[in-house]
């Protein structure tokens, strides 16, 4: 693990542009070969310009060496300069050629369709964000009327809470994926690529099918815009875009099940248009404060607004005065509450490597010894609430625990206490709540023999920063801070000012960009007299960032 003050990332510019999939310095080669499509139906092209315009974009590609590297044989076959004598048979040479063009155009519509995905998400991101909360269900409810209610057509699993949302909605789309079902989730927000918010079965959503679903909905939502502003109202919001889109996606594909996440809260939140047969809530702590109540209990009741009648509410542990204002909810429209610590629990949990044996009691059956295979205690409660969920939702019977077994084992949650590299230890983690960064310590303490940690911070501005910190000061060694881009980013001087106050101004040294931060970090955790086993490097704060960190490590949406 010798840095020799070189960075382990390298100096691979392609990160540094890469912004939304697509390296920065090939825009201009894409756009040369949009324009050949954008041109009337009415003007005449000149078949000739056409074709040397599509050779200069596809040499372009090959020269970048997206595909093979330059590649001089491939770039001679594109002019069609094929020497005979090279191929043994001219026919091979022709099928070669053939196989190469197909390679070639295949790379462009990638290229070309990640462009499109981009820009349709860019115009989406465009409306009122997500967090401006609009205490109404009548535009998502009217879009979707308007395009015969697809969220009708299958029937769904519902979740909210604080933390452990996606983590919790993953293990519950891999345990439906391990008993044959075909499976439609829908998170928020996304790590590496927009396209992970639409998941089926069990994988984002592909590029054709993105710009298909966007397509679909388009026409209609613009007559529901239309409509809101003709009274004086918004257009749909960032958000409930996303969430009319995912809905018909399922029904489009058609999948078995939905699982859908709450984007924010519950009550009003855009997702809460589903009749769900179950619904999860997790453990409900204090954030995005400024729009769902300043007390724990506001919060709850916002939250406790999915809770239909005749449901099965799956609740995981919870302070006393939430636990009271759910279980009254639940009475009051006649939903069936099971309660972890009374209904469900983990009965115990022993580390395993790379994970956790579990042993989980529902109020159907004990599973003994089910292997999890993330990191941290509130991940076997995360399992214990999925199980339940999925028992409920297949008639509240005792599953085969071979299966059961399979689909935790097949259960992933990037950015979550994910090991992203090796000596030193590189974990992400997307906790950005104190709660979060708590269930943070436990992980880390429970999960590795640290002798030396390192934090890298970022975080958004409305965070509490300060409360974040001072739940992981005990632990961590050093901390660097770090500025993440976009305007919603907290300022790195006034998160080093934060820093300084909880950690004291010597365990804290700021880097302007991630990848920087990571090495001052890796250094820090390495200078002890420790073997390098023992030094481990956590960049935690935000989704964001997290998302940020897997992308420099070279990972890709799943």
């Amino acid at each position: 693990g010798n840095m020799a003050g070189e960075s382990f990332f390298g100096q691979d510019p392609t990160h540094e542009d890469q912004r939304g999939g697509i390296p920065a310095d090939l825009i201009p080669y894409l756009e040369a070969a949009d324009e050949v499509e954008d041109t009337e139906a009415g003007e005449s092209t000149d078949p000739q310009a056409e074709e040397s315009e599509r050779e200069a974009a596809l040499r372009a590609l090959v020269e970048h060496s997206l595909l093979l590297g330059p590649d001089p044989s491939v770039l001679a076959e594109i002019e069609g300069e094929v020497d005979e004598d090279f191929a043994d048979d001219a026919a091979e040479a022709r099928d070669e050629r053939a196989s190469h063009e197909a390679a070639l155009s295949k790379a462009e519509d990638e290229v070309a369709l990640d462009a499109r995905v981009q820009e349709i998400y860019q115009s989406i991101v465009a409306r009122a964000p997500e967090h401006d909360i609009d205490p109404t269900l009548d535009r998502v409810k009217l879009a979707l009327d308007i395009l015969g209610d697809p969220q009708n057509s299958y029937p769904s699993i519902h979740i909210t809470g604080t933390n452990g949302k996606t983590s919790t909605s993953r293990m519950i789309d891999s345990l439906l994926t391990a008993f044959g079902m075909k499976t439609g989730r829908f998170t928020s927000p996304h790590l590496l690529d927009v396209r992970e918010r639409i998941s089926l079965e069990g994988h984002p959503i592909t590029r054709e099918g993105f710009v298909r679903a966007w397509e679909d909905i388009a026409p209609y939502v613009g007559m529901v815009d239309e409509r809101s502003q003709e009274e004086g109202g918004p257009r749909l919001s960032f958000f409930e875009v996303f969430t009319v889109m995912a809905y018909a996606a399922f029904a489009d594909y058609p999948v078995d099940a939905a699982v859908v996440e709450v984007g924010m809260g519950g009550r009003w939140d855009a997702t809460n248009v589903i009749d769900a047969g179950v619904s999860v809530i997790t453990p409900i702590a204090l954030d995005h404060t400024k729009w769902l109540g300043s007390t724990i209990e506001e919060i709850a009741r916002e939250k406790a607004g999915i809770i239909k009648p005749g449901q099965v509410v799956v609740i995981m542990k919870q302070e006393e005065e939430v636990l009271d204002i759910l279980l009254e909810q639940a009475r009051s429209v006649d939903a069936i509450a099971r309660v972890e610590g009374r209904d469900f629990e983990v009965v115990d949990r022993q580390m395993g490597v790379g994970g956790q044996m579990v042993t989980i009691r529902t109020p159907s059956a004990v599973y003994e010894d089910v292997f999890v295979p993330l990191f941290g205690q509130y991940q076997a409660h995360n399992a214990a609430a999925a199980l339940v969920a999925v028992e409920a939702f297949m008639g509240g019977r005792g599953l085969d625990g071979r299966i059961v077994e399979q689909g935790l084992m097949n259960a992933s949650s990037p950015g979550r206490m994910q090991v992203v590299r090796h000596s030193p230890t590189i974990i992400v983690d997307a906790a950005h709540n104190p709660a979060g960064a708590a269930t943070l310590r436990e992980a880390v303490e429970s999960s590795f023999a640290f002798a030396r940690i390192a934090g890298v911070y970022a975080a958004m501005g409305d965070k509490d920063v300060e409360g974040v910190l001072s739940e992981v000061e005990p632990f961590i060694d050093h901390l660097v801070v770090t500025q993440m881009p976009g305007e919603r980013a907290a300022d790195v001087a006034r998160l080093a000012e934060i820093a300084g106050e909880v950690f004291g101004p010597d365990r804290v040294d700021v880097r302007e960009s991630l990848a920087d931060a990571v090495d001052r970090a890796a250094e820090i955790a390495e200078s002890g007299a420790q073997p390098a086993d023992r030094s481990g490097v956590l960049v935690f704060g935000s989704v964001m960032l997290a998302g940020e960190m897997l992308a420099l490590a070279g990972h890709s949406p799943r």
